[in-house]
């Protein structure tokens, strides 16, 4: 829980006297401020400008190693499609973490970066044949097939003298997650094989046809923002059901079960988020359960989180454009947009913006934060409570944005994307530059 250093203002709304959303280094500072860091959120908005994305490097690297001890003998992967950078590639080296890629583009990054390639686990419900090219010349640790199209193509560009590691992403039959949209355990969506159809197992049966190929293990990934541990310990159970069958026609012990991720992160003060002592407690439990029911050996666990490892260490600052009062309703427009978070429009997400910088001088009041893109559906926080007398200019600080925004984000309208900056330690510095008018001149090659 984050320590206040003063108390709030009399006419602060909710989410301004919660900072359980925000990093634990956070600290008010006086006339309204905060710190992350032991850096000024207004200072970093000075230098760097708006809209720009903070990161803070000790809660990232916090909530790895939460991981690590609550999984002493899993292996964790972060996932980096929630946001990926050199940085955060050697953050999750230095704290034990592997890495789960979805390209080539992920892929090469990281090893560039220093990354071991053996540590890597690439994953894509469509691989292109470069994402498999780069995996076999970079030794990418385990290639999860997810399509039967997959196991010929990898075996062919492995050649009779090669030797790739594999799993198998399974289809459990399980519904979880906070939005139809990612929700990824169910047979209605383009991800995986399903147990259900016989799909798994015909799977499975060729790869071990395939002396180019060792499978290692089976892995699933039930969805995304998943607040119940019920789900994981229903998968353990399908899951170690398959391996057993998998033992009884091939009479072959399956050493690896990856889990994936999915673990929610609350948004908003009052959301849920997922326990992950309580999900390792959990997991562990049906684990050896269900492996002594069916006679087998415990297999390594494997887990991927994302979101909860970097969401809740990122804070997104804006600074106010315009106020349009529209009838009822109250529009504050910001600098930014769906172009640097699309969260809002793809799914609905909802977050909590306050006004930081200085002191409220009104009430609060019922608005919604809009972005300067011409799209009606470009709502970063819907029917929201901020300070009545919030006027252009202000600086709005958007907490847990450190996962699936910039990681998302387009150029839309040509409005370059923002840059990260870490903050640790009181210091600030740059690990991703603001995308410029020259990047779009550069890449533009038609006169």
């Amino acid at each position: 829980m984050t320590t206040l250093d003063t108390p709030p203002a009399a006419t602060a709304t909710p989410e301004e006297s919660d900072l359980s959303l925000w990093p634990a280094s956070t600290r008010r500072l006086p006339g309204g401020d905060l710190s992350v860091g032991g850096v000024p959120l207004t200072a970093t908005a000075d230098r760097f400008d708006t809209p720009v994305y903070v990161l803070d490097e000790d809660e990232v690297r916090a909530r790895c190693r939460v991981y690590r001890n609550a999984f002493p003998d899993a292996d964790v992967f972060y996932a980096a499609k929630a946001f990926l950078s050199r940085a955060m590639v050697h953050w999750a080296d230095d704290e034990g973490l592997g890495l789960d890629v979805c390209s080539a583009g992920e892929l090469q990054l990281a090893v560039t970066a220093g990354f071991p390639p053996e540590n890597i686990v690439l994953h894509g419900n469509a691989k292109s044949p470069h994402d498999l090219d780069t995996a076999l010349r970079l030794g990418v640790g385990r290639v999860v097939i997810d399509s039967p199209s997959e196991i010929t193509r990898l075996a062919a560009a492995l050649g009779p003298d090669g030797r790739q590691k594999v799993m198998v992403r399974v289809v459990p039959g399980i519904s979880a997650g906070g939005h139809d949209k990612i929700r990824t355990g169910t047979e209605d969506q383009k991800f995986g094989l399903a147990i259900s159809d016989g799909s798994a197992q015909h799977a499975i049966a060729r790869i071990l046809d395939r002396p180019e190929l060792e499978l290692t293990g089976l892995h699933c990934h039930l969805g995304s923002q998943i607040a119940s541990v019920k789900p994981y310990a229903t998968a353990v159970r399908r899951m170690v059901g398959l391996m057993a069958r998998v033992r009884d026609s091939h009479g072959v012990v399956l050493p690896e079960l990856d889990l994936g991720g999915g673990h929610a992160v609350a948004y908003r003060p009052g959301e849920r988020a997922l326990d992950i002592a309580r999900l390792a407690r959990t997991v562990r439990a049906a684990l050896a359960d269900s492996c002594a029911a069916a006679r087998l050996p415990v297999p390594r666990l494997l887990i991927e989180p994302g979101r909860a490892v970097v969401g809740p260490a990122g804070i997104a600052l804006y600074r106010v454009l315009a106020v349009k009062h529209t009838g009822e309703h109250v529009f504050v427009a910001v600098d930014g947009g769906m172009s640097d978070n699309p969260r809002p429009a793809l799914y609905g997400v909802r977050y909590a913006p306050r006004l930081v910088g200085r002191l409220p001088a009104a009430a609060p009041r019922t608005v919604t934060v809009v972005g300067r893109h011409c799209e009606a559906g470009d709502v970063l926080a819907a029917d929201v409570e901020l300070p009545g007398d919030i006027h252009p200019g202000d600086l709005l600080a958007v907490p847990v944005a450190g996962a699936y925004q910039l990681s998302m984000a387009s150029t839309y309208n040509l409005v370059g994307r923002p840059p990260v900056v870490a903050v640790a330690e009181g210091h600030a510095r740059l690990l991703v530059r603001r995308e410029s008018l020259a990047d779009f001149r550069t890449r533009d090659v038609g006169l």
